[in-house]
């Protein structure tokens, strides 16, 4: 009995021993690898590259006053609707004083002037009177003090303008009112009754009492970069995605592509313009930011693969087509074949020829 037991237990221990070496011969074997299996499909492609900028109307003024002073009124306010010739403010005229002085003295100047010509005309006429001037010498002096007279008038309405704005000499004009040169959107207000204002002159720029848009015509105004300007015409679709409304695509079409390029951050850029058709329902503010794409090749319902499929070797484009069963994930095997390839969308690419939709390809490893 005991040689039995004694038997038994060497039969266990040689079992333990084989199955230990089997396990361990079995964990040092190298798992097998076992790749996705990728379908092609039919599919749209369209290869799209992206342009950021904002969006603006396409005619904006800047309303500016023709003299310095004071406002004294403000008949608008940001987003209200004009029209070309509202009273958009009120100018109080503060004079300059060395333009005043010149003005004076210019009136003195003037009515001195015509004084003498006034006596020098008066004895000409004395004379012709009495037949010692020809017609001709009279009428020069009568010519002569209608050019003095209005000499002086025009010193006069120098000093109205400058210590009023206006005279009565420019009848209906007045430049102590600023008026809308077009019909638009008020964007922007940037003074205050009481603020001083300077006018536009051939010196400077003026003041900006109000900024007027058209906000019917919309434009993209945007850049984009050196490599990707070259790809781009006029006349192509584009599609733009404002950031404060990511579910609102707004169509437009690429009408400006700058001829030059500008330094920005280390990169050339280039400017570019696009007409935006705003749909029905949707209101457009000024200095949106937006996205825009803009197609440059499409391929509708065209067999396609996953980028991940696709190998490259001495320029030439590759996928490895499975040649065992499907269901045999331990023991896959491949068949490599050349593509010939369409375009691509980043994540998809056109397949021309050397597979099908039955043919199933090498994905990612799976983990």
């Amino acid at each position: 009995m005991k040689k039995v037991l004694k038997t038994g237990g060497w039969v266990l221990v040689g079992l333990f021993v084989i199955y230990t070496f089997y396990f361990l011969w079995k964990q040092s074997q190298p798992a097998p690898v076992v790749y996705e299996l990728v379908a092609p499909e039919q599919r749209d492609v369209v290869k799209q590259t992206i342009a950021t900028g904002t969006l603006e109307a396409r005619t904006q003024v800047e309303l500016k006053p023709q003299i310095t002073g004071v406002v004294t009124e403000l008949r608008v306010k940001p987003g209200q609707t004009v029209k070309a010739g509202d009273l958009v403010a009120v100018i109080r005229v503060i004079p300059d004083m060395n333009q005043l002085t010149q003005a004076q003295s210019s009136v003195e100047s003037a009515r001195i002037s015509l004084e003498e010509v006034e006596r020098e005309a008066e004895r000409t006429q004395r004379l012709f009177d009495k037949g010692v001037v020809s017609k001709e010498e009279n009428e020069q002096a009568q010519s002569n003090l209608a050019s003095a007279r209005d000499r002086v008038a025009a010193a006069k309405a120098q000093v109205e303008v400058i210590t009023r704005g206006s005279s009565a000499r420019a009848g209906s004009v007045n430049t102590t009112e600023v008026r809308s040169s077009m019909s638009g959107t008020v964007l922007n207000v940037p003074v205050k009754v009481g603020s001083s204002v300077s006018g536009s002159s051939s010196f400077s720029e003026g003041t900006t009492i109000a900024t007027v848009a058209d906000m019917k015509d919309i434009i993209f105004h945007g850049n984009i970069d050196e490599t990707e300007v070259a790809k781009l015409s006029v006349g192509m679709g584009v599609t733009l995605i404002p950031g404060s409304m990511q579910d609102v695509k707004i169509p437009a079409t690429l009408d400006y592509i700058s001829p030059e390029g500008t330094l920005v951050n280390g990169a050339k850029m280039f400017e570019l313009k696009a007409t935006a058709t705003i749909p029905e329902g949707v209101e457009i503010r000024s200095g949106y930011s937006v996205n825009a794409r803009i197609t440059l090749s499409e391929a509708r319902q065209a067999l396609t693969v996953n980028e991940t499929c696709v190998e490259f070797e001495d320029g030439k484009a590759y996928v490895y087509r499975l040649i065992s069963p499907e269901a045999d994930l331990e023991n896959q095997k491949w068949e490599r074949i050349p593509v010939e390839l369409g375009i691509s969308d980043g994540v998809y690419v056109v397949v021309k020829s050397g597979v099908s939709t039955s043919d199933r390809l090498r994905g990612i490893q799976r983990m």
